[in-house]
């Protein structure tokens, strides 16, 4: 074992950015000393120019039925179909939460308990693109899926595979990396040189989404509390180091200070240096993320007001993206790819009872997230977008209201929001909801074949984000199968590209 010669770990400005964090966060700053302490790891902020966009990806886990998050409503040509094949899980017309989509005459509705949804539609701040999922290849007719003349994603309708391809958005190849990562490996080096903590931050936990094909983007994990923090040494290491940021006499003092002494080290095999690399970086981002809490909360936004109505586990993910955010000057970022997610989507039972609680779930963080960002001035340099495995079949399972569900399919629509969306539009192809039609891959559940694929849907957010045109291809190496998604075949202008 040896000495490194690279910085060894700020341990003063650690303790700095996480006392300022805590204090920060109850507004119980009392001392001169206290007030020391936070100007300091204040003053380390880098203040960012205007330039700053952040992608946020809500995975909805499970398969979520966008059958009934998008509904047509009597007066729809496809209103018929839906009343006779959707059975016991068809929303009454009556029920509905109302849109008035600008880029069509047919009339359409949320899901009731969407309505937060819909107001953001409404106000030209969401907008949906239908039917969407995972191809190797467009498919033109359920024929081409029959007789398999096109090749298909494999393992289509399995769970795990679905979610992989519609990360990676590479169905035909072995998982190596995902679109979010390959975005970053493209732009992180343009627009990241201050950056302090990963272009990639997950609160959803480790996903296949930001993985980085280079290796050079490590995605980092928070929680809904802030940074994952050493155990066994206190709040904000109060049990091992004093407000100076020296270690106590303590048994725990000496505990950590050994402990770092190791991690200051560089080791001859790969495995141990591999594992020291790992905390470095973890201690690192740790003071950082805590300093970006301390900026969040002198923003004048009570984070905790806004997501009053959406104290859930997607409503607490992004509230801490909505902090981050706020304290992106402490990040250093100026692009920034956050991941979320939300479960309990594979409804083959009770999907009448559960939809409702998920929608819930969903409206409400989605409004409270928007919301937020308005309040932050921020809402213009931000896209969400979501993703899921499959909708499900439009057919039920079942005749019992209470206990049927729906079963697995293919194409769903998927949301985004924000202010570069341009809004109160519904993009791509809404299917023919005519079980047995030419997109129906089944003779009687209702199981569409995708009109846009993954990449197309990709590519747009890539190119808001900064991708050049000419790098598409390396982020989407698919994507030339498809008709151009900045055409107006593909009518994918949900964002506006310079």
């Amino acid at each position: 074992m040896k000495e490194t010669d690279r910085t060894e770990i700020n341990r003063r400005q650690f303790m700095r950015k996480s006392a300022c964090a805590s204090l920060g966060a109850t507004g119980m700053v009392s001392t001169l000393a206290h007030l020391s302490l936070l100007n300091s790891a204040l003053a380390n902020q880098v203040t960012l120019a205007g330039d700053y966009k952040a992608l946020v990806c809500i995975f909805l886990f499970g398969g979520m039925d966008s059958n009934n998050m998008l509904v047509p409503k009597t007066g729809h040509p496809a209103r018929t179909d839906y009343d006779n094949a959707r059975g016991i899980l068809a929303i009454p017309n009556g029920t509905l939460a109302t849109i008035n989509p600008d880029n069509t005459t047919d009339p359409y509705g949320l899901h009731p308990d969407l309505s937060p949804m819909a107001d953001l539609f409404n106000a030209g701040e969401l907008a949906f693109v239908a039917n969407t999922g995972s191809l190797a290849y467009p498919l033109a007719s359920r024929d081409d899926f029959i007789n398999e003349t096109v090749p298909l994603p494999p393992q289509l309708f399995s769970h795990s595979d679905q979610q992989v391809q519609w990360q990676s958005s590479i169905p035909d190849k072995p998982f190596q990396s995902g679109w979010g990562g390959r975005i970053a490996d493209i732009i992180n080096g343009s627009y990241n040189d201050l950056s302090e903590v990963s272009m990639c931050i997950s609160l959803g936990g480790l996903n296949e989404f930001q993985v980085s094909q280079s290796g050079g983007i490590v995605q980092y994990a928070a929680t809904t509390s802030g940074a994952i923090s050493l155990s066994g040494y206190g709040t904000n290491y109060q049990n091992a180091l004093n407000t100076d940021g020296s270690y106590k006499t303590s048994t725990t003092g000496q505990r950590l200070k050994a402990y770092e002494d190791i991690m200051r080290h560089t080791h001859d095999h790969l495995f141990e240096e591999g594992y020291n690399k790992v905390v470095r970086r973890a201690r690192e981002s740790e003071a950082t993320v805590n300093g970006a809490l301390v900026e969040a909360a002198a923003s004048g936004v009570d984070f905790d007001a806004m997501f009053m109505n959406a104290d859930t586990k997607l409503g607490d993910q992004l509230k801490m993206v909505s902090r981050l955010i706020a304290g992106r000057n402490c990040l250093g970022n100026r692009r920034q790819i956050f991941f979320c997610s939300q479960g309990g989507f594979d409804t083959h039972s009770d999907q009448n009872g559960d939809l409702s609680n998920l929608y819930l779930e969903l409206g409400n963080g989605m409004k409270a997230f928007s919301d937020t960002l308005s309040a932050l001035g921020v809402n213009d340099r931000v896209l969400t977008c979501t993703h899921s495995d499959f909708t499900r079949t439009l057919t039920p399972n079942g005749e019992d209201f209470n206990s049927s569900g729906s079963d697995h399919a293919w194409g769903g629509h998927q949301v985004v929001m924000g202010g570069p969306v341009n809004g109160k539009n519904i993009y791509g192809t809404f299917p023919s909801l005519a079980v047995g039609a030419d997109n129906d891959t089944d003779r009687n559940r209702g199981r569409w074949i995708p009109s846009t694929a993954v990449d197309q849907y990709g590519a747009v957010c890539a190119r808001w984000m900064d991708v050049e045109s000419s790098a598409l291809e390396l982020i989407f190496p698919n994507l030339g199968r498809f008709n151009d998604p900045f055409g107006a075949t593909a009518n994918l202008g949900f964002v506006t590209i310079p």
